[in-house]
């Protein structure tokens, strides 16, 4: 980020920016921006190397095959159908790029054991005297077809670079090989594309991983973004006591041949990065495509939600979220019960998005830090705040509760508000009196 971000204890900061902090109350002109953003680093057999790209959901659709190397129906994408699902769309980063199989017309696009399903087939061209038909094919299947007078002529494809200088002949038959995988991905991997996506926000991020050094540091970076940088989105991992906010551990395991058991990541990437700011997955059913276990016994569910675990469970033979919370424990002693809710995290850092954006947009460097100008950011603020009340977000909003304030110099200025943010219903305590 080119501007300063995240919490404050004094007001002593030197880069322009926003700055903020969100307590809860311990009991001991501005829009809502879209939400429905992913970020996932995957180890592919085909796709970009050492860059991040974004594909949206009808995009997967229609460009599965081009950037992963298997057609959109194919049961390998089964983990990625599940994360369109819910989710808009998502920036990805292939972790284990290798190397890119070739023969002696042309090199595969991108690297990988995927390139050595790809053939390429030349013949002559009926309709053109000296003329060729080059034709590309993916497992069996036409990729692409180009009618040319030679090599010079070819156009590089989805899915192979043609070599200059090549010659073509009719009836060649060329068989790609040499395309490999990296054999191992460790965290350094992970370091790269966490670096690269600090260019790009979203909403929450994912991670497959089943090695607790590379979940340590997601959860790591996660609260640096989040507190130090003020980028606020949560990171979901599988099975991890992270203890925090901003990262959910998943609870319950895929149990699908060839898969491993964090392949239920990808559903609930989706579904939480998709998630309305005035909603919750609480009692969502489970339609993802993986077959995924669910908790049962009562004892077992309370455990579960103890230790600050999202699981399912089943109620009338459907697979349903227990309850939409993080890895947050210790809730009970700290008065801080509220800030486990996915639900909650959500609204405060739909907030802390939207006003930052709100000021660098319409205020940083271009209205005047006097009452004036302070009175207009008011202003925006509890336009702001009421729109957030109008989606049953928050409730009881009042116009009193929300104060511009000069800082402690000509250029600061100071927001203090107080909110009271909605959650869904989950808990029902029934009392039945009767004559």
């Amino acid at each position: 980020m080119s501007f300063g971000g995240g919490s404050f204890v004094t007001q002593n900061k030197i880069l322009p920016g926003v700055y903020v902090n969100v307590n809860q109350q311990g009991r001991v002109g501005s829009n809502l921006s879209d939400r429905g953003v992913a970020a996932l680093g995957l180890e592919l057999d085909w796709g970009p190397d050492g860059e991040v790209f974004y594909l949206d959901a009808g995009e997967f659709r229609t460009r599965a095959q081009g950037l992963f190397g298997y057609a959109y129906g194919e049961d390998v994408l089964k983990g990625l159908r599940d994360l369109f699902l819910h989710a808009g769309g998502c920036y990805f980063y292939r972790l284990n790029s290798g190397v890119k199989a070739s023969c002696a017309l042309c090199e595969a696009k991108y690297s990988g054991e995927r390139g050595n399903a790809l053939v390429i087939k030349v013949d002559a061209d009926p309709e053109a005297e000296n003329g060729f038909v080059v034709l590309t094919f993916l497992a069996g299947q036409e990729v692409d077809s180009q009618q040319v007078v030679s090599a010079a002529d070819l156009q590089d494809n989805d899915f192979v670079c043609w070599k200059s200088g090549a010659e073509l002949t009719d009836g060649s038959y060329l068989q790609l090989t040499g395309g490999t995988n990296k054999a191992a991905v460790a965290s350094e991997e992970y370091q790269k594309m966490l670096d690269l996506l600090e260019e790009y926000e979203f909403n929450v991020l994912g991670c497959l991983s089943m090695d607790n050094a590379v979940k340590t540091l997601l959860l790591k970076y996660t609260r640096e973004q989040r507190e130090e940088n003020g980028r606020k989105f949560q990171t979901v991992l599988y099975d991890f006591a992270a203890n925090y906010e901003g990262v959910i551990s998943v609870g319950y395991p895929a149990q699908e041949e060839g898969l491993a058991a964090s392949a239920s990541v990808y559903w609930l990437l989706g579904a939480e990065a998709g998630c309305a700011v005035n909603a919750t997955l609480t009692n969502a059913v489970y339609d993802g495509e993986i077959k995924v276990s669910a908790l049962s016994g009562q004892r077992e569910l309370q455990q579960a939600l103890l230790a600050g675990r999202l699981v399912l469970h089943r109620l009338h033979g459907e697979l349903r979220v227990l309850e939409d919370v993080n890895s947050l424990q210790g809730w009970q002693e700290s008065g801080q019960e509220d800030r486990r809710f996915n639900q909650t995290i959500r609204v405060l850092d739909q907030i802390v998005l939207d006003l930052s954006g709100l000021f660098y947009q319409r205020y940083l460097g271009i209205v005047p830090n006097d009452n004036a100008g302070r009175i207009s950011l008011w202003g925006d603020v509890v336009a702001y705040f009421r729109k957030l009340e109008g989606l049953r977000a928050i409730e009881s909003f009042d116009t009193a509760d929300v104060t511009v304030a000069p800082g402690e110099n000509k250029k600061s200025v100071v927001i203090g508000v107080y909110l009271n943010v909605t959650n869904a219903m989950s808990q029902l305590y029934l009392t039945v009196t009767f004559a």
